[in-house]
């Protein structure tokens, strides 16, 4: 007789469906199923929120858009993503989970041509991306797991906070300089990529 399908939390986290625990990992550790399927499932979205990034930063390298400083932002973004995901990684290793490994496919972006679409975008990766964590945040405090609740919180719930509010200021000056979303290249996209200090490096 098949053993009886685990009562899973609700929830809107990526959580990784197929996951299995590693024997007694969870009662020596201390660390909740639910909890563990979630930042396994999380590790694969940063994953994947870092291959979007790092698309875009291809279509700014481009000969016919050629914005070099905007180009490097997004590598660095993609950078910062790719630790996020190592740091919830060695985190899940640390204590007694384990990662599903799985294949993420590179995203199509190539409709985003211009700074004020790519902007956008990343203010709503961000923004999901933190409420995923608050969710995390959440779903360990109520299994009693305040380890998780305080890791996700300091080392990545407060730096995402602080790009959501500089990528919302970027949208802003992008704005102010005449950046527009319908596709066409403008003076203003230079003036952005040459002066906007924000680009040199991601928060």
């Amino acid at each position: 007789m098949a053993e009886p399908k685990r009562k899973r939390q609700r929830t809107c986290l990526p959580i990784c469906t197929l996951h299995r625990p590693l024997a007694g990992a969870q009662g020596k550790h201390n660390y909740p199923l639910s909890v563990e399927e979630a930042v396994c499932g999380l590790i694969t979205f940063f994953y994947g929120i870092s291959y979007h990034f790092q698309a875009l930063a291809e279509i700014f390298e481009q000969d016919d858009v050629a914005l070099p400083r905007v180009a490097g932002y997004f590598r660095e973004i993609t950078k910062e993503e790719e630790r996020n995901a190592q740091t919830l990684l060695d985190y899940q290793m640390e204590r007694g989970g384990h990662y599903c490994p799985k294949d993420i496919q590179k995203p199509r972006t190539v409709s985003v041509r211009n700074i004020r679409q790519a902007l956008e975008l990343t203010l709503t990766q961000w923004q999901t991306s933190a409420a995923f964590m608050e969710e995390l945040c959440t779903l360990s405090k109520k299994l009693t797991d305040p380890h998780t609740t305080s890791f996700i919180r300091k080392r990545l719930l407060a730096p995402k906070i602080r790009q959501i509010k500089v990528a919302g200021d970027l949208i802003t000056n992008a704005n102010r300089l005449g950046c527009t979303d319908n596709g066409q290249a403008c003076f203003g996209e230079y003036l952005f990529d040459r002066l906007q200090e924000e680009l040199k490096t991601p928060v």
